[in-house]
């Protein structure tokens, strides 16, 4: 008898103990995320100091691991990216491409250029992202690329920008393909207070609008914390 006591005490501890665990994970998860990221935003001063092969790439690694399994998934033929700043991204996509062997092509776009970059996969493209001209240049460039199209929104993270990226580059993206809108954390993250409002409200009310796209929670909460919450947006 206190054989068998001794076991039922024992599970209904440990039942207590999981639903415990569980339960106060869920108060507590959120703000250690939070916690985390805000100081891994703090150390790495935003990621600046991150490389790919010796050139800044300027991205969460965290983030960019999910973007890498996206698109070796993919197999996207053209990655289209605003916000080309050093140029380390769309460099980072081209080797992918090479190591996939793949025809992948990518085109980025930026008010500037602020690299000395170059792979014979990549097209850069300087001037607003949001001009008739470099849509209509980009536009044409998807619709001749014969496959997949993968968006990459990272330029200016303003509200009013990201909106009209949306509505912009959205459609460019085929079906079974993504959206990717960088840097919703401008809107969760105190760091970032003074950039708001940024890509979140943008995105959902570009949601509310546009109901062939629908955010990937898996995709957005793959590692708990990321710069794109609510980011991943897959197109029907």
């Amino acid at each position: 008898m206190a054989a068998h006591t001794t076991r039922l005490m024992s599970r209904f501890r440990g039942a207590i103990s999981r639903l415990f665990w569980t339960a106060g994970w869920r108060v507590v998860g959120p703000f250690v995320n939070y916690t985390f990221l805000s100081r891994l935003i703090l150390k790495t001063n935003d990621f600046n100091t991150v490389q790919w092969l010796g050139k800044p790439i300027l991205q969460n690694m965290i983030d960019l691991w999910t973007i890498q399994e996206t698109i070796y998934e993919l197999k996207p033929a053209l990655i289209i990216e605003t916000g080309t700043n050093r140029g380390g991204s769309s460099f980072f996509y081209a080797q992918l491409f090479d190591l996939m062997a793949t025809d992948g092509r990518v085109v980025t776009i930026d008010v500037e250029k602020l690299h000395d970059l170059s792979h014979p996969r990549v097209r850069y493209v300087i001037g607003d992202s949001t001009s008739p001209a470099i849509v209509d240049a980009v536009r044409q460039i998807a619709a001749a690329c014969g496959g997949p199209v993968f968006v990459i929104l990272d330029s200016d993270h303003s509200e009013q920008h990201v909106a009209r990226e949306l509505e912009l580059y959205a459609p460019m993206a085929t079906p079974g393909s993504y959206v990717l809108v960088q840097d919703g954390s401008v809107d969760t993250v105190g760091h970032f207070k003074e950039l708001r409002p940024g890509p979140l409200p943008a995105i959902h009310a570009f949601l509310a609008r546009h109901p062939e796209f629908t955010i990937d929670r898996e995709r957005c909460d793959r590692f708990l914390i990321t710069h794109h919450p609510d980011g991943w947006l897959r197109r029907a």
